[in-house]
Protein backbone atom coordinates (compact mmCIF):
# COMPACT_ATOMS: atom_id res chain seq x y z
CA UNK A 1 0.00 0.00 0.00
CA UNK A 2 0.83 3.57 -0.56
CA UNK A 3 2.13 5.34 2.47
CA UNK A 4 -0.46 8.40 2.22
CA UNK A 5 0.70 10.55 5.18
CA UNK A 6 4.05 10.85 2.94
CA UNK A 7 2.03 12.53 0.08
CA UNK A 8 0.36 14.55 2.38
CA UNK A 9 3.43 16.25 3.88
CA UNK A 10 4.33 17.98 0.72
CA UNK A 11 3.65 21.86 1.52
CA UNK A 12 2.92 23.49 -2.33
CA UNK A 13 4.12 26.65 -1.99
CA UNK A 14 0.80 28.34 -4.03
CA UNK A 15 -2.81 27.64 -3.54
CA UNK A 16 -3.50 26.59 -7.02
CA UNK A 17 -0.39 24.19 -6.95
CA UNK A 18 -2.03 22.63 -3.50
CA UNK A 19 -5.54 22.15 -4.93
CA UNK A 20 -3.98 20.48 -8.06
CA UNK A 21 -1.93 17.97 -5.70
CA UNK A 22 -5.30 17.40 -3.31
CA UNK A 23 -7.42 16.52 -5.75
CA UNK A 24 -4.35 14.42 -7.31
CA UNK A 25 -4.21 12.36 -3.83
CA UNK A 26 -8.07 12.09 -4.15
CA UNK A 27 -8.11 10.41 -7.34
CA UNK A 28 -5.37 8.14 -6.41
CA UNK A 29 -7.17 7.21 -2.94
CA UNK A 30 -10.17 6.62 -4.79
CA UNK A 31 -8.84 4.49 -7.01
CA UNK A 32 -6.13 2.19 -4.74
CA UNK A 33 -9.74 1.98 -2.79
CA UNK A 34 -11.79 0.58 -5.38
CA UNK A 35 -9.03 -1.59 -6.55
CA UNK A 36 -8.38 -3.18 -2.98
CA UNK A 37 -12.52 -3.55 -2.26
CA UNK A 38 -12.67 -5.57 -5.73
CA UNK A 39 -13.00 -8.98 -5.48
CA UNK A 40 -11.49 -9.32 -9.18
CA UNK A 41 -7.39 -9.19 -9.86
CA UNK A 42 -7.21 -6.73 -13.03
CA UNK A 43 -4.30 -7.17 -15.19
CA UNK A 44 -2.32 -4.34 -17.33
CA UNK A 45 -3.88 -5.18 -19.58
CA UNK A 46 -7.30 -5.07 -18.02
CA UNK A 47 -6.79 -1.29 -17.08
CA UNK A 48 -5.46 -0.40 -20.67
CA UNK A 49 -8.41 -1.95 -22.11
CA UNK A 50 -10.80 0.10 -19.69
CA UNK A 51 -8.58 3.47 -20.28
CA UNK A 52 -8.64 3.17 -24.50
CA UNK A 53 -12.56 2.81 -23.98
CA UNK A 54 -13.27 5.88 -22.13
CA UNK A 55 -10.78 8.03 -24.55
CA UNK A 56 -12.96 10.09 -26.70
CA UNK A 57 -12.66 9.57 -30.68
CA UNK A 58 -12.59 11.12 -33.43
CA UNK A 59 -15.45 10.81 -35.67
CA UNK A 60 -15.27 9.26 -39.03
CA UNK A 61 -17.98 10.46 -41.52
CA UNK A 62 -18.73 8.49 -44.51
CA UNK A 63 -17.30 10.94 -46.75
CA UNK A 64 -14.00 10.69 -44.46
CA UNK A 65 -14.17 7.06 -44.97
CA UNK A 66 -14.50 7.15 -48.25
CA UNK A 67 -11.76 10.15 -48.63
CA UNK A 68 -8.61 7.07 -48.57
CA UNK A 69 -6.83 5.33 -50.98
CA UNK A 70 -6.01 1.45 -51.82
CA UNK A 71 -3.21 -0.17 -49.60
CA UNK A 72 -0.92 -2.67 -51.19
CA UNK A 73 -1.88 -5.47 -47.97
CA UNK A 74 -1.64 -9.37 -48.43
CA UNK A 75 -2.38 -11.49 -46.14
CA UNK A 76 -1.02 -14.99 -47.49
CA UNK A 77 2.24 -16.02 -48.77
CA UNK A 78 0.90 -17.54 -51.87
CA UNK A 79 2.20 -15.94 -55.17
CA UNK A 80 -0.42 -17.59 -57.33
CA UNK A 81 -3.93 -19.48 -57.17
CA UNK A 82 -3.68 -23.35 -58.22
CA UNK A 83 -7.09 -24.26 -56.53
CA UNK A 84 -10.22 -22.50 -55.81
CA UNK A 85 -9.86 -23.12 -52.17
CA UNK A 86 -6.77 -20.72 -51.89
CA UNK A 87 -8.84 -18.29 -52.43
CA UNK A 88 -10.03 -18.22 -48.66
CA UNK A 89 -6.76 -17.72 -47.77
CA UNK A 90 -5.76 -15.28 -50.01
CA UNK A 91 -8.81 -13.33 -48.49
CA UNK A 92 -7.55 -13.52 -45.55
CA UNK A 93 -10.94 -15.79 -44.61
CA UNK A 94 -11.09 -18.93 -42.56
CA UNK A 95 -14.12 -19.82 -44.27
CA UNK A 96 -17.41 -18.54 -45.99
CA UNK A 97 -20.88 -19.87 -44.02
CA UNK A 98 -23.03 -19.60 -47.30
CA UNK A 99 -22.84 -21.54 -50.06
CA UNK A 100 -24.95 -20.12 -53.27
CA UNK A 101 -23.07 -19.95 -55.55
CA UNK A 102 -19.32 -20.21 -53.23
CA UNK A 103 -16.80 -20.28 -56.25
CA UNK A 104 -18.63 -17.34 -57.92
CA UNK A 105 -18.96 -15.23 -54.94
CA UNK A 106 -14.90 -16.09 -54.41
CA UNK A 107 -14.26 -15.18 -57.95
CA UNK A 108 -12.73 -18.55 -58.93
CA UNK A 109 -15.82 -20.00 -61.21
CA UNK A 110 -13.34 -18.64 -64.39
CA UNK A 111 -10.24 -20.87 -64.39
CA UNK A 112 -8.91 -18.46 -66.99
CA UNK A 113 -9.10 -15.33 -64.82
CA UNK A 114 -6.87 -16.79 -62.12
CA UNK A 115 -4.09 -14.67 -63.23
CA UNK A 116 -5.29 -12.23 -61.25
CA UNK A 117 -5.12 -13.79 -57.92
CA UNK A 118 -3.40 -13.04 -55.78
CA UNK A 119 -3.26 -9.35 -56.49
CA UNK A 120 -7.11 -8.80 -56.42
CA UNK A 121 -7.35 -9.96 -52.85
CA UNK A 122 -4.21 -8.22 -51.35
CA UNK A 123 -5.49 -4.42 -50.95
CA UNK A 124 -6.92 -2.97 -48.13
CA UNK A 125 -9.01 0.71 -47.87
CA UNK A 126 -7.05 2.89 -45.76
CA UNK A 127 -9.73 5.77 -44.73
CA UNK A 128 -9.14 9.41 -44.34
CA UNK A 129 -6.02 10.47 -41.56
CA UNK A 130 -9.36 12.07 -39.70
CA UNK A 131 -11.06 8.64 -39.27
CA UNK A 132 -10.37 6.65 -35.76
CA UNK A 133 -12.10 3.04 -36.31
CA UNK A 134 -11.61 -0.15 -34.90
CA UNK A 135 -9.94 -2.62 -37.16
CA UNK A 136 -12.26 -5.11 -38.65
CA UNK A 137 -13.19 -8.09 -36.47
CA UNK A 138 -15.28 -10.87 -37.23
CA UNK A 139 -15.48 -11.86 -33.68
CA UNK A 140 -16.21 -8.73 -32.14
CA UNK A 141 -19.25 -7.94 -35.19
CA UNK A 142 -20.71 -11.38 -34.13
CA UNK A 143 -20.59 -10.27 -30.04
CA UNK A 144 -22.20 -6.71 -31.42
CA UNK A 145 -24.75 -8.64 -33.32
CA UNK A 146 -26.01 -10.32 -30.70
CA UNK A 147 -25.66 -7.96 -27.69
CA UNK A 148 -26.76 -4.72 -29.73
CA UNK A 149 -28.94 -6.03 -32.78
CA UNK A 150 -28.18 -7.67 -35.68
CA UNK A 151 -28.45 -6.54 -39.69
CA UNK A 152 -31.47 -7.30 -41.69
CA UNK A 153 -30.11 -6.44 -45.13
CA UNK A 154 -32.76 -5.46 -48.29
CA UNK A 155 -31.57 -5.01 -52.17
CA UNK A 156 -30.84 -6.60 -54.86
CA UNK A 157 -28.03 -9.19 -56.24
CA UNK A 158 -25.32 -6.60 -55.39
CA UNK A 159 -26.52 -6.91 -51.95
CA UNK A 160 -26.44 -10.86 -52.03
CA UNK A 161 -22.72 -10.58 -52.47
CA UNK A 162 -22.86 -8.23 -49.18
CA UNK A 163 -24.68 -11.52 -47.45
CA UNK A 164 -22.21 -13.95 -48.72
CA UNK A 165 -19.01 -11.58 -47.77
CA UNK A 166 -20.57 -11.27 -43.94
CA UNK A 167 -20.37 -15.20 -43.97
CA UNK A 168 -17.17 -14.98 -44.48
CA UNK A 169 -16.07 -12.17 -42.08
CA UNK A 170 -17.89 -13.90 -39.58
CA UNK A 171 -16.99 -17.28 -40.20
CA UNK A 172 -16.68 -19.65 -37.85
CA UNK A 173 -18.77 -17.91 -35.78
CA UNK A 174 -21.59 -17.93 -37.78
CA UNK A 175 -23.96 -20.85 -39.65
CA UNK A 176 -25.93 -20.35 -42.84
CA UNK A 177 -29.43 -21.19 -44.05
CA UNK A 178 -31.02 -22.67 -46.20
CA UNK A 179 -28.45 -25.02 -47.39
CA UNK A 180 -27.97 -24.32 -51.27
CA UNK A 181 -25.26 -27.20 -51.88
CA UNK A 182 -28.26 -29.91 -50.56
CA UNK A 183 -31.12 -28.44 -52.51
CA UNK A 184 -29.50 -25.94 -54.94
CA UNK A 185 -33.59 -25.11 -56.86
CA UNK A 186 -33.83 -23.03 -53.53
CA UNK A 187 -35.15 -19.78 -55.40
CA UNK A 188 -32.69 -17.03 -55.40
CA UNK A 189 -34.72 -14.45 -53.38
CA UNK A 190 -35.63 -17.29 -50.85
CA UNK A 191 -34.29 -15.31 -47.16
CA UNK A 192 -31.00 -16.36 -46.56
CA UNK A 193 -30.15 -16.65 -42.54
CA UNK A 194 -26.30 -16.20 -40.29
CA UNK A 195 -26.89 -17.96 -36.95
CA UNK A 196 -24.88 -17.45 -34.47
CA UNK A 197 -22.95 -20.86 -34.35
CA UNK A 198 -23.11 -23.27 -31.53
CA UNK A 199 -19.61 -24.01 -31.26
CA UNK A 200 -18.23 -20.57 -31.75
CA UNK A 201 -15.72 -20.36 -28.92
CA UNK A 202 -16.62 -16.52 -28.37
CA UNK A 203 -19.94 -17.69 -27.04
CA UNK A 204 -19.25 -17.36 -23.28
CA UNK A 205 -18.24 -13.74 -23.96
CA UNK A 206 -21.60 -12.79 -25.19
CA UNK A 207 -24.25 -11.34 -22.98
CA UNK A 208 -27.27 -12.76 -24.62
CA UNK A 209 -31.12 -10.42 -25.07
CA UNK A 210 -33.99 -12.23 -22.89
CA UNK A 211 -35.52 -14.86 -25.59
CA UNK A 212 -32.31 -15.09 -27.77
CA UNK A 213 -31.94 -18.66 -29.42
CA UNK A 214 -28.75 -19.51 -30.56
CA UNK A 215 -30.80 -21.78 -32.92
CA UNK A 216 -33.46 -19.92 -34.20
CA UNK A 217 -32.28 -16.16 -33.62
CA UNK A 218 -30.82 -14.78 -36.69
CA UNK A 219 -28.31 -12.61 -36.61
CA UNK A 220 -28.07 -11.37 -39.89
CA UNK A 221 -30.68 -12.08 -42.98
CA UNK A 222 -30.69 -11.23 -46.78
CA UNK A 223 -33.53 -10.78 -48.62
CA UNK A 224 -34.33 -10.03 -52.40
CA UNK A 225 -35.91 -6.70 -52.30
CA UNK A 226 -35.15 -4.67 -55.77
CA UNK A 227 -37.42 -1.73 -55.56
CA UNK A 228 -37.44 -1.19 -51.76
CA UNK A 229 -41.29 -1.21 -52.26
CA UNK A 230 -43.48 -3.74 -53.80
CA UNK A 231 -45.26 -3.64 -57.36
CA UNK A 232 -48.78 -2.34 -56.54
CA UNK A 233 -47.33 0.23 -54.14
CA UNK A 234 -45.21 1.66 -57.11
CA UNK A 235 -48.14 1.34 -59.41
CA UNK A 236 -50.39 3.40 -57.02
CA UNK A 237 -48.12 6.39 -56.92
CA UNK A 238 -47.34 6.51 -60.47
CA UNK A 239 -51.07 6.89 -60.70
CA UNK A 240 -51.13 9.33 -58.31
CA UNK A 241 -50.94 12.40 -58.08
CA UNK A 242 -48.32 12.65 -55.78
CA UNK A 243 -46.36 11.56 -58.94
CA UNK A 244 -47.55 13.63 -61.53
CA UNK A 245 -48.12 16.79 -59.42
CA UNK A 246 -44.05 16.87 -58.64
CA UNK A 247 -41.73 18.87 -60.81
CA UNK A 248 -39.81 16.99 -63.51
CA UNK A 249 -37.62 16.94 -66.31
CA UNK A 250 -40.47 16.22 -69.07
CA UNK A 251 -41.09 18.88 -71.72
CA UNK A 252 -44.30 20.69 -70.97
CA UNK A 253 -44.43 21.60 -74.16
CA UNK A 254 -44.25 17.72 -75.95
CA UNK A 255 -47.79 16.02 -74.80
CA UNK A 256 -45.59 13.10 -76.22
CA UNK A 257 -43.40 13.11 -73.54
CA UNK A 258 -45.54 12.36 -70.55
CA UNK A 259 -46.19 9.52 -69.75
CA UNK A 260 -49.94 8.29 -69.76
CA UNK A 261 -50.91 7.20 -66.45
CA UNK A 262 -53.63 5.16 -68.14
CA UNK A 263 -50.69 2.65 -68.79
CA UNK A 264 -49.10 0.30 -67.00
CA UNK A 265 -45.86 1.16 -64.81
CA UNK A 266 -44.13 -2.12 -65.66
CA UNK A 267 -42.79 -3.68 -68.63
CA UNK A 268 -42.23 -7.78 -68.46
CA UNK A 269 -38.82 -7.67 -66.93
CA UNK A 270 -39.11 -9.53 -63.71
CA UNK A 271 -37.96 -8.02 -60.50
CA UNK A 272 -38.25 -9.18 -56.65
CA UNK A 273 -39.42 -6.55 -54.61
CA UNK A 274 -41.47 -6.42 -51.29
CA UNK A 275 -43.73 -3.92 -49.21
CA UNK A 276 -42.39 -2.36 -46.03
CA UNK A 277 -45.34 -3.22 -44.56
CA UNK A 278 -43.68 -6.82 -45.13
CA UNK A 279 -40.37 -6.29 -43.68
CA UNK A 280 -40.93 -3.61 -41.43
CA UNK A 281 -42.52 -5.91 -38.92
CA UNK A 282 -39.90 -8.70 -39.21
CA UNK A 283 -36.90 -6.34 -38.70
CA UNK A 284 -38.81 -4.62 -35.44
CA UNK A 285 -39.66 -7.77 -34.06
CA UNK A 286 -38.27 -9.11 -31.24
CA UNK A 287 -36.47 -12.47 -30.08
CA UNK A 288 -36.46 -15.56 -30.45
CA UNK A 289 -37.74 -14.58 -33.97
CA UNK A 290 -35.69 -11.84 -34.61
CA UNK A 291 -33.15 -9.42 -32.86
CA UNK A 292 -32.25 -7.08 -35.88
CA UNK A 293 -30.77 -3.36 -35.09
CA UNK A 294 -29.85 -2.14 -38.32
CA UNK A 295 -31.66 -2.51 -41.79
CA UNK A 296 -28.91 -2.41 -44.52
CA UNK A 297 -30.91 -0.93 -47.64
CA UNK A 298 -29.43 -0.39 -51.60
CA UNK A 299 -31.10 0.34 -54.59
CA UNK A 300 -30.78 1.77 -58.14
CA UNK A 301 -29.60 -1.10 -60.13
CA UNK A 302 -33.31 -2.19 -61.37
CA UNK A 303 -34.93 1.39 -62.05
CA UNK A 304 -34.24 1.03 -65.53
CA UNK A 305 -36.71 2.10 -68.17
CA UNK A 306 -36.97 -1.77 -69.25
CA UNK A 307 -38.60 -2.32 -65.90
CA UNK A 308 -40.35 0.50 -65.86
CA UNK A 309 -41.67 0.08 -69.10
CA UNK A 310 -44.09 3.96 -69.22
CA UNK A 311 -40.93 5.84 -69.10
CA UNK A 312 -39.20 4.69 -72.27
CA UNK A 313 -38.38 6.96 -74.89
CA UNK A 314 -36.63 4.97 -77.32
CA UNK A 315 -36.81 8.46 -79.56
CA UNK A 316 -34.76 10.19 -76.95
CA UNK A 317 -31.51 7.48 -78.36
CA UNK A 318 -28.75 6.11 -76.19
CA UNK A 319 -26.99 9.32 -74.82
CA UNK A 320 -30.21 10.48 -73.09
CA UNK A 321 -30.96 6.69 -71.23
CA UNK A 322 -33.92 6.18 -73.39
CA UNK A 323 -35.48 8.00 -71.20
CA UNK A 324 -33.75 7.52 -67.83
CA UNK A 325 -34.64 10.69 -66.42
CA UNK A 326 -38.36 10.23 -65.97
CA UNK A 327 -37.54 7.20 -64.03
CA UNK A 328 -35.45 9.46 -62.01
CA UNK A 329 -37.87 11.46 -61.63
CA UNK A 330 -40.24 8.51 -60.36
CA UNK A 331 -37.50 7.46 -58.28
CA UNK A 332 -36.88 10.73 -56.08
CA UNK A 333 -40.61 10.37 -55.19
CA UNK A 334 -40.97 6.85 -54.30
CA UNK A 335 -38.07 6.69 -52.07
CA UNK A 336 -39.73 9.57 -50.16
CA UNK A 337 -42.96 7.62 -50.24
CA UNK A 338 -41.21 4.80 -48.51
CA UNK A 339 -38.75 6.66 -46.38
CA UNK A 340 -41.75 7.88 -44.96
CA UNK A 341 -43.17 4.58 -44.64
CA UNK A 342 -40.12 2.82 -42.95
CA UNK A 343 -39.61 5.97 -40.48
CA UNK A 344 -43.24 5.88 -39.49
CA UNK A 345 -42.99 2.32 -38.19
CA UNK A 346 -39.85 2.75 -36.48
CA UNK A 347 -41.12 6.17 -34.58
CA UNK A 348 -44.59 3.65 -33.97
CA UNK A 349 -42.75 0.88 -32.39
CA UNK A 350 -41.24 3.67 -29.75
CA UNK A 351 -44.47 5.00 -29.17
CA UNK A 352 -45.67 1.53 -28.46
CA UNK A 353 -43.17 0.79 -25.63
CA UNK A 354 -40.09 -0.54 -27.94
CA UNK A 355 -37.01 0.63 -26.68
CA UNK A 356 -34.46 -1.15 -28.71
CA UNK A 357 -32.05 0.91 -30.89
CA UNK A 358 -33.50 0.43 -34.37
CA UNK A 359 -31.94 2.63 -37.36
CA UNK A 360 -31.62 2.40 -40.84
CA UNK A 361 -28.84 3.06 -43.30
CA UNK A 362 -29.07 3.45 -46.90
CA UNK A 363 -25.81 1.99 -48.56
CA UNK A 364 -25.03 4.08 -51.98
CA UNK A 365 -25.38 1.70 -54.60
CA UNK A 366 -22.50 1.38 -56.70
CA UNK A 367 -22.17 0.99 -60.82
CA UNK A 368 -20.67 -1.26 -62.61
CA UNK A 369 -17.58 -0.73 -64.90
CA UNK A 370 -17.44 -0.91 -68.25
CA UNK A 371 -13.76 -2.74 -68.64
CA UNK A 372 -13.17 -4.69 -65.65
CA UNK A 373 -11.29 -7.73 -66.64
CA UNK A 374 -8.27 -5.87 -68.52
CA UNK A 375 -7.84 -3.78 -65.07
CA UNK A 376 -5.40 -5.68 -62.82
CA UNK A 377 -5.20 -3.06 -59.55
CA UNK A 378 -6.86 -0.21 -57.77
CA UNK A 379 -6.86 2.71 -60.11
CA UNK A 380 -6.48 6.50 -58.46
CA UNK A 381 -9.30 8.38 -59.77
CA UNK A 382 -12.84 7.18 -61.17
CA UNK A 383 -12.58 6.02 -64.73
CA UNK A 384 -15.39 8.17 -66.87
CA UNK A 385 -18.07 6.80 -68.95
CA UNK A 386 -17.57 5.89 -72.42
CA UNK A 387 -20.69 3.64 -73.43
CA UNK A 388 -24.27 4.33 -71.86
CA UNK A 389 -24.65 0.79 -70.53
CA UNK A 390 -28.07 0.06 -68.39
CA UNK A 391 -28.59 2.59 -66.33
CA UNK A 392 -24.62 2.76 -64.54
CA UNK A 393 -24.17 6.50 -65.90
CA UNK A 394 -26.85 7.30 -64.00
CA UNK A 395 -26.31 5.56 -60.73
CA UNK A 396 -24.79 8.52 -59.19
CA UNK A 397 -28.13 10.69 -60.33
CA UNK A 398 -29.89 8.19 -58.18
CA UNK A 399 -27.58 8.15 -55.37
CA UNK A 400 -27.43 11.73 -54.86
CA UNK A 401 -31.46 11.90 -54.86
CA UNK A 402 -32.01 9.12 -52.86
CA UNK A 403 -29.23 11.31 -50.56
CA UNK A 404 -31.32 14.68 -50.71
CA UNK A 405 -34.71 12.93 -49.62
CA UNK A 406 -33.44 11.93 -46.73
CA UNK A 407 -31.34 15.40 -46.05
CA UNK A 408 -33.76 15.86 -42.97
CA UNK A 409 -32.76 14.48 -39.72
CA UNK A 410 -35.82 15.71 -37.92
CA UNK A 411 -37.92 14.12 -41.15
CA UNK A 412 -36.36 11.07 -40.90
CA UNK A 413 -34.11 11.05 -37.87
CA UNK A 414 -34.03 7.08 -37.74
CA UNK A 415 -32.52 6.68 -41.02
CA UNK A 416 -28.72 7.84 -42.86
CA UNK A 417 -27.84 7.72 -46.03
CA UNK A 418 -23.85 6.76 -46.25
CA UNK A 419 -22.46 7.61 -49.76
CA UNK A 420 -19.32 5.06 -49.27
CA UNK A 421 -19.42 3.61 -53.09
CA UNK A 422 -15.79 5.34 -54.43
CA UNK A 423 -13.91 2.93 -53.04
CA UNK A 424 -15.58 0.66 -54.94
CA UNK A 425 -15.27 2.86 -57.99
CA UNK A 426 -11.49 2.98 -57.91
CA UNK A 427 -11.87 -1.25 -58.01
CA UNK A 428 -12.83 -2.29 -61.67
CA UNK A 429 -10.30 -5.27 -60.79
CA UNK A 430 -12.26 -6.19 -57.86
CA UNK A 431 -15.81 -7.05 -60.09
CA UNK A 432 -17.16 -10.94 -60.28
CA UNK A 433 -14.92 -13.21 -63.44
CA UNK A 434 -18.43 -12.99 -65.33
CA UNK A 435 -19.22 -9.79 -65.51
CA UNK A 436 -18.51 -6.03 -65.03
CA UNK A 437 -21.64 -5.51 -62.35
CA UNK A 438 -20.89 -7.98 -59.34
CA UNK A 439 -17.84 -8.15 -56.65
CA UNK A 440 -15.52 -10.73 -55.08
CA UNK A 441 -15.65 -11.42 -51.61
CA UNK A 442 -12.37 -11.17 -50.11
CA UNK A 443 -11.13 -8.56 -52.38
CA UNK A 444 -11.51 -5.35 -49.81
CA UNK A 445 -15.00 -4.03 -51.26
CA UNK A 446 -17.48 -5.42 -49.45
CA UNK A 447 -15.52 -6.16 -46.85
CA UNK A 448 -14.98 -2.19 -46.20
CA UNK A 449 -18.73 -1.91 -46.65
CA UNK A 450 -19.39 -4.31 -43.41
CA UNK A 451 -16.57 -1.92 -42.12
CA UNK A 452 -17.76 1.19 -42.43
CA UNK A 453 -21.48 0.18 -41.56
CA UNK A 454 -20.14 -1.69 -38.26
CA UNK A 455 -18.46 1.84 -37.36
CA UNK A 456 -21.41 3.85 -38.57
CA UNK A 457 -24.23 2.27 -36.43
CA UNK A 458 -21.99 1.49 -33.16
CA UNK A 459 -20.11 4.65 -32.95
CA UNK A 460 -21.34 7.40 -34.88
CA UNK A 461 -25.10 7.11 -34.71
CA UNK A 462 -24.53 7.03 -30.82
CA UNK A 463 -22.58 10.09 -31.73
CA UNK A 464 -25.44 11.98 -33.64
CA UNK A 465 -28.32 10.86 -31.34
Amino acid sequence: MAKLPSLLAIRPRSLSTRVLVLGAIITFAIALYTFSSTEYSFRISDWSSIFSQQRQHSPCTPEQWSDGRWVYSPTSDLKNLTSPEQALALAGFEGCAADREYHWHLGTDHEEQWDRFPKVSSYRWAPSSQCDVHPLNGAAMVKDMVENGGWLLLGDSITENHFFSLSCLLYPHVRATPNYTENPYFDRAWQQNLYLSPSSPIIPEIAMPEGFSIENTPLVSFRRVDLLLNGTELDAIYHSSAFFDEPTDFDSEDPSSQPNRTESLFSDEAFWSLSPSEYMPTFLDSPPDANYGTLVVSTAGHWTTTVFGAFRDDDAGEDAGYGIQNVLAFFKVAMRAWAEEVQDAITEYHINGGTRPKQVVVRAYLPGHENCHNIFEPTKSITPWVNKWYNWPWIADFNTEFQEVLSSSSEFPDIYYLPIERPGRLRPDAHAAGDCLHLISGAGVIEGWSHYIWHFVTREVQRRI
